[in-house]
């Protein structure tokens, strides 16, 4: 017979946290849950460029289609009609009389969607390391999810549909804002509208700063971020709010995959990644009985 042991309270505990097995058959109940890796820069940065590459790519490579992608923008409209929420068109004209106003949006539409995005992974690189893998498995698989919207349903933004009173604000301010509008717009899927990654990676963003950060202005500016996101897209005639809603249905996957496949949701891991043989659960050997 083995030495026997018995584990330490740590130990237990994360047992308990973690019921894999029904204890009256035996067998596993659910996946293993996977515990976190500490990030390797030179990887975390090739994965982070190759993965945003091949999301160009795919998402500008599926067929623009562009009579279904305005009958479909027209159904949503009606859609939004009839709910009585079809307020996108009195937005995009109320900014953009305010010169000033529209122009900040046009920029921050063009910038903050990355800009943002890739400096909370390099914070949580920094900061959360434990965190880290699962919370960027959220935004991969959000993405991803996002991709086959694009392909299965392809949707007009409002500044394209026939027959509306819709501005293209960067159009008629000549701002450099969307690779969709002026000069850019060959190289980039117009059609793809639905669901909005601007909200979807925005969402996460500011999620993960509220659960994370410690000072409090930083927590509210991670609440204030996608909401001053959904009024860019809206105002700028990029999206309907609904396409919002898509962004968020992509993001309510991600956070389900990573709770399935870390046992815990991102926030809730170890904020450190545990060194060596602190990973396994401590066992303590106990004395042999003669």
């Amino acid at each position: 017979m083995g030495e026997p042991t018995v584990t330490t309270l740590k130990g237990r505990e994360e047992a308990a946290a973690h019921p894999v097995a029904d204890e009256t058959t035996g067998r596993r109940l659910l996946p293993r849950p996977r515990t976190p890796r500490r990030p390797r820069l030179w990887f975390e940065i090739l994965l982070i460029a190759v993965s945003y590459w091949t999301y160009s790519l795919i998402r500008n490579a599926v067929p623009e289609q562009r009579a279904e992608a305005l009958r479909n923008a027209d159904w949503i409209w009606r859609l939004e009609q009839q709910l009585g929420l079809a307020f996108e068109e009195s937005v995009n004209h109320a900014v953009n009389s305010v010169t000033w106003l529209v122009v900040g949006m046009n920029y921050y539409y063009a910038t903050l969607h990355f800009v943002v995005t890739l400096g909370v992974l390099v914070w949580l690189y920094r900061s959360h390391p434990g965190r880290y893998a699962a919370t960027r498995l959220v935004l991969f698989t959000t993405t991803g999810f996002a991709l086959v919207g694009y392909y299965l349903y392809p949707l007009a933004p409002p500044r394209l549909m026939n027959g509306h009173d819709f501005i293209d604000t960067v159009l008629v301010h000549h701002t450099w804002g969307s690779m969709a509008s002026g000069d850019l717009k060959n190289m980039s899927n117009q059609y793809a509208a639905m669901p909005s990654m601007h909200i979807g990676w925005s969402v996460w963003a500011g999620l993960t700063i509220f659960a994370l950060a410690t000072v409090p202005w930083a927590r509210v500016l991670g609440l204030l971020y996608p909401a001053a996101t959904l009024v860019v897209i809206v105002a700028t005639a990029n999206h309907f709010w609904l396409d919002a809603v898509g962004g968020m249905i992509c993001l309510a996957v991600g956070y389900g995959i990573a709770l399935l496949w870390y046992g815990r949701q991102p926030y809730a891991l170890p904020k450190q990644v545990p060194e060596g043989k602190k990973r396994e659960r401590e066992r303590v050997p106990l004395p042999k009985q003669k």
